[in-house]
Parts: C-alpha cells; structure tokens; sequence
C-alpha cells in the first residue's frame, strides 16, 4: 500500500511540473509559417533566447518546435534522469522517506 503512495505521490510531482511547464510555455508560444519564420528569423530567435518564448513553426499538416538550447539541455536532462532506473529507484527511496517523515532538515547556509 506505502508503494501504491508513493508512486502515486511521484506521477504527481510529474503531473505538477509538466502543468507549470505547459502554464508557462502557453502564455509565451508563438506560432508562424515557415515563410514568416524565415523573413523574421532573428526576432523568433531573440524570442526564445532572451524572453524563454517558444516558436510553433507550421508546415502543412505538421510543424517544428523553436525553444533555447537552455530548456533543450533542461529537457535532455529530465529525460535522462527518468530513463535512469536507479535515479528513478532513488526518487523513490527519497519519496518514501518523505512519506515516512524520515527526512533530516539541512541548513544550506551552514554547508
């Protein structure tokens, strides 16, 4: 049953992170054509550069995803992390931990 919890507790740490990421990202996503992407090329860039914007760019009945080589390496990162079996088994471990109330508060400031 403690397993069942935990688990859920981990789909919705996940469900939480991917509902802020799709907050986030909703508000600022553009969406263009390929040929205003090409004639505004630089001002999509500097979007998703300097202002975290993310660009749609259609092509007929499919598209590509513009976003910085920040939230790529972010994205990766996160991938990588969930892929890993014993980086999910240590979530785990921790999220049962905290299930159990046996965490240690830690003063950062005193590291």
């Amino acid at each position: 049953m403690r397993l069942d919890f935990v688990d859920s507790l981990a789909n919705d740490l996940l469900f939480s992170y991917l509902c802020m990421y799709i907050i986030t990202y909703r508000k600022k996503m553009k969406t263009t054509s390929v040929s205003d992407f090409r004639t505004n090329m630089k001002r999509y860039l500097d979007a998703v550069i300097f202002d975290s914007d993310c660009v749609v760019i259609n092509r007929g009945n499919t598209g590509a995803v513009l976003i910085s080589l920040e939230e790529y390496n972010s994205i990766k990162g996160t991938e990588a992390i969930l892929a890993s079996e014993r980086m999910a088994s240590s979530i785990r471990t921790g999220l049962e931990d905290i299930a159990r109330s046996e965490v240690e508060e830690i003063d950062i400031d005193a590291l």
